[in-house]
């Protein structure tokens, strides 16, 4: 088809996609100037503008995978997906770029880098050679669909190269770099980036160029291997290879424990490389995966690990250095992309700030990100947003390091007697009152919680468990969280316990993850909100079908049961984990993704790995033991940090 009669059909189907979105949908552009204005206004320190959009960019149905560089010339280069048909990772697919030689400020018009004429091009991982001012951009090749479904499986992906030496204004053909880059056995899914590789600066290994890239092998029936590496050149992109490469087995079952992919690299203060990734769907807890590499990218230090704290969806993120900081853009939201987030780590990556120390861009839909130092004091985030959709568009914004959060000191800690149990760290101001025994905690219902540091005891997996605790409250409306452990959301494992008095009920749930894919819940409940301002006795109790055989049980018959002042009601058991293929917390007084608190008084929070028998539960002495005990918190008092 003529360049000119396609170019003429994606106008037209861009514009029959935009009426059909306004037909059905409110026009969220006044809202979402109208937040964006605030917030510039409120922080003289952060602006942000619409970059790339369906609506403003004739002849394209949607714009996914942002990627952004500095040239030597100090432009800026914001690349994207620039997806024709629809929004599928799939169909036809161009690389667009957009330039600006302010800052950031104002940007010049699209620009088509390589057309799909009805494949896939995209995944840009662009690269500047400071030697020598040439941009490269690796980018992933499969065969187009015409609909909104995801590739094939095995998937014909084959990694590309184009190059700029006049500051982004025109590109090299594509090079095909299969021979280089392609072994035979990561036959299936391909991608590079998608997000700014590096030029190294320090070291042996100064002036070597490095992506990431992930893969999978087909044997013919199934996938059966996860492969992250990064693919490094020393001369300046002319020629490449695979160096620093780390392998997961899928199982015959189709689980496996770690998938590291869309991997963002950082070059840190002493030359080595951190390798921050997004991890789906493994049976490692945790939605971020990272490590090390020491030696330019020729090996990782160790395995992928993941982060089972660093509370984020399954999205690809994206990571920058600034002085002896290191920040990670990335939605805060455990469960969905949303509430796009800057957090930091003052350590190389061996730690991060929690989503309460995070500073939120917005609240809105969002997603994929790259960032790009704009000047010495001025960075550029540039990322999918959108008030109904995190595809909406593709966004950038300027923020300074004095609008961060600045770095905040420990918090205030409550003690966990478990056994070599840490603190736990209290938030939002959270104050001691009258207990059931000794003190307890009050919590305002805003942003008062107990969060417990991460520890590899605390997830109980497929084990029997029980947990107890004491709460009073008089909300007559809300959500009302009173312990929370696991992940959040529809699918992800997690047991909480919650107070419903717009439904006038004490609710229990339970969710499981069994084999590959099986999800399975359990929810119980009372048949009151006990919100009269009393201390109420409240123990969720799992037994397997084993653990309480000498009260009766069958083999094989077993139970989740509710209890609050030992009246009590029971459902089946679901066979399968409560602790696998999410981020994991331990909240008291809160929803872990912090869309709900708990208005009231909690006490005495215990949690065995075990199934107490009913007779234990009404035995104090038990009841204050710590023999089997995964986490155990008085909230009698709290040190410090005030």
């Amino acid at each position: 088809m003529p360049s000119r009669l396609r170019a003429r059909l994606r106008a037209a189907l861009a514009a029959a996609f935009a009426a059909a979105a306004l037909s059905v949908l409110p026009n969220p552009a006044h809202a979402q100037q109208a937040q964006q204005a605030q917030q510039a206004t409120s922080s003289p320190d952060f602006e942000q503008q619409i970059l790339f959009k369906a609506s403003q960019d004739p002849g394209y149905a949607c714009f996914r995978i942002p990627a952004i560089v500095r040239t030597t010339d100090g432009t800026l280069l914001a690349f994207a997906e620039g997806r024709v048909l629809n929004c599928g990772d799939a169909a036809d697919i161009d690389i667009v770029v957009k330039r600006s030689t302010d800052g950031g400020r104002t940007w010049g018009p699209l620009r088509v880098v390589t057309e799909g004429a009805g494949d896939t091009h995209g995944n840009p991982a662009p690269i500047v050679d400071r030697g020598t001012g040439r941009i490269l951009l690796a980018e992933t090749y499969n065969t187009g669909r015409t609909d909104a479904a995801s590739c094939s499986v095995p998937c014909d992906r084959t990694p590309h190269l184009q190059y700029s030496d006049d500051d982004g204004l025109t590109w090299s053909r594509p090079r095909d770099l299969s021979p280089e880059i392609l072994p035979a056995d990561w036959n299936s899914w391909y991608a590079t980036g998608p997000v700014h590789g590096l030029r190294l600066t320090r070291g042996a290994d100064a002036g070597r160029l490095v992506f990431g890239v992930n893969t999978e092998t087909w044997d013919g029936s199934r996938v059966t291997a996860n492969h992250a590496a990064l693919i490094v050149s020393d001369d300046g992109g002319d020629h490449w290879r695979i160096g620093a490469t780390d392998t997961w087995p899928i199982a015959a079952d189709g689980t496996f424990r770690q998938k590291p992919s869309e991997l963002a690299l950082t070059e840190r203060g002493d030359g080595s490389l951190l390798v921050s990734g997004r991890e789906q769907d493994g049976t490692d807890l945790g939605h971020r995966t990272q490590t090390v590499s020491r030696d330019g990218g020729d090996s990782f230090a160790a395995p992928f690990r993941d982060l089972p704290g660093l509370y984020a969806p399954q999205v690809q993120g994206s990571t920058l250095r600034l002085g002896d900081r290191i920040l990670l853009a990335c939605p805060g939201d455990p469960d969905r992309r949303r509430t796009m987030m800057i957090r930091s780590s003052y350590d190389g990556g061996r730690t991060w700030d929690s989503v309460d120390r995070g500073t939120v861009v917005t609240t809105d839909w969002s997603g994929y990100s790259d960032m790009v130092r704009v000047d010495h004091g001025t960075v550029g985030l540039m990322y999918e947003g959108g008030a109904v959709d995190a595809r909406d568009e593709i966004r950038f914004a300027r923020f300074t390091e004095d609008w961060l959060q600045p770095r905040r000191g420990p918090d205030p800690t409550t003690a966990d007697r478990a056994p070599h149990a840490r603190r736990a760290a209290v938030l939002g101001g959270a104050e001691e009152t009258d207990g059931v025994v000794g003190g307890a905690l009050e919590f305002d219902g805003t942003d008062d919680a107990v969060r417990l540091p991460y520890d590899g005891r605390l997830p109980l997996g497929t084990e029997d468990f029980t947990a107890s605790l004491w709460f009073r409250y008089t909300a007559a409306t809300g959500e009302q969280p009173m312990l929370w452990m696991g992940g959040t959301g529809s699918t992800q494992p997690q047991v909480w316990l919650r107070g419903e008095p717009d439904s006038g009920r004490v609710r229990a749930l339970m969710t499981v993850r069994d084999g590959a894919t099986a999800v399975r819940t359990a929810s119980l409940w009372t048949t009151g909100a006990y919100n009269d301002g009393q201390w109420h006795h409240l123990v969720l109790r799992r037994d397997g079908g084993t653990s309480l055989l000498g009260q009766g049980r069958e083999l094989g018959g077993g139970r989740l049961t509710l209890f609050v002042d030992g009246v009590q009601s029971s459902v089946a058991d679901v066979t399968g984990s409560v602790s696998r293929n999410s981020p994991f917390g331990v909240h008291i007084g809160q929803r872990m993704d912090s869309r709900a608190f708990f208005t009231g008084a909690i006490d005495d929070v215990h949690v065995w790995d075990r199934a107490l028998t009913d007779g234990e539960l009404s035995d104090p002495k038990t009841l204050r033991s710590t023999k089997d005990t995964v986490l155990w918190l008085p909230m009698d008092h709290v040190s410090g940090g005030r």
